[in-house]
């Protein structure tokens, strides 16, 4: 039968039901095939990973302080944080590329819904042990302060109890140098919640970009580019939900 003769039998009531659900299910099965940098450069994206976190943790390594828990609930990553916490993709990639994902950063009344610190890491890497950022898990163990002497990008959206937003280039030897121009307290760059974030992350060719919900929060060039690391989520005292992690390869679109 022709999906619209279907459509026609079904009562009033939830037919507007139905438009949503059709519109959501060819929204989220349109494929990424290239984005635009900068406004003037067109890359081609091609998926080299994603987790819809059906199927468990094991693509992860759980770096996190005593008291916290990271689970797989409702097919999402849900992390309830007391003191830190890291979770790392463990597959290194190497760029350009680009990651997106949805975030959720709940508030129902809960003893960690404190609507703060929608962090991450990308590009990591340990200058200790530059083959295996692991080798040293145990040691950082989710402590924030643990991670200065990685070399790195860092984005922490409303930190300091949702006060500040800060980007930050971790250089590896302990100095991790904040911009001015990338430490923002104005309402707009801090934290809502329980509202769906989708985040998108651009390192491509010295370009860094960090956008929330289409909207570009930093646009940095790095005239020394970190080019390879792995990912990884960051949060302290928090609890919130994460889904459709995705990594793709860019390059340059050719005419």
């Amino acid at each position: 039968m022709h999906i619209f003769s279907i459509f026609l039998k079904v009562p009033m009531k939830y037919k507007l039901a139905v438009v949503i659900s059709c519109m959501s299910f060819f929204s989220c099965s349109k494929k990424v095939s290239s984005v635009v940098i900068n406004d003037t450069l067109t890359a081609k994206a091609t998926l080299l990973y994603q987790d819809d976190f059906s199927n468990g943790l094991e693509d992860w390594k759980i770096e996190q302080m005593e008291g916290g828990k990271a689970e797989i609930k409702d097919e999402k990553l849900e992390i309830t944080d007391v003191s830190g916490c890291t979770i790392w993709q463990k597959q290194e990639f190497n760029g350009p590329i680009m990651i997106t994902y949805d975030a959720f950063v709940i508030n129902e009344g809960g003893a960690q819904d404190r609507v703060s610190d929608l962090n991450c890491f990308w590009m990591a890497k340990d200058p200790k042990s530059m083959a295996d950022i692991f080798k040293n898990s145990e040691v950082r163990g989710g402590k924030f302060s643990n991670y200065d002497s990685l070399r790195l990008y860092y984005m922490g959206v409303g930190g300091h109890d949702n006060t500040k937003t800060r980007f930050r280039r971790y250089m590896g030897d302990g100095n991790r140098p904040l911009l001015p121009e990338y430490d923002f307290s104005e309402s707009k760059m801090l934290l809502t919640p329980n509202k769906i974030y989708k985040i998108k992350i651009i390192a491509f060719d010295g370009v860094v970009q960090y956008y929330r919900n289409n909207n570009l929060l930093v646009d940095f060039v790095d005239e020394s580019p970190y080019t390879s690391g792995h990912f990884g989520f960051r949060t302290v005292n928090n609890h919130m939900t994460i889904d459709n992690f995705k990594v793709y390869a860019l390059s340059r679109a050719t005419k």
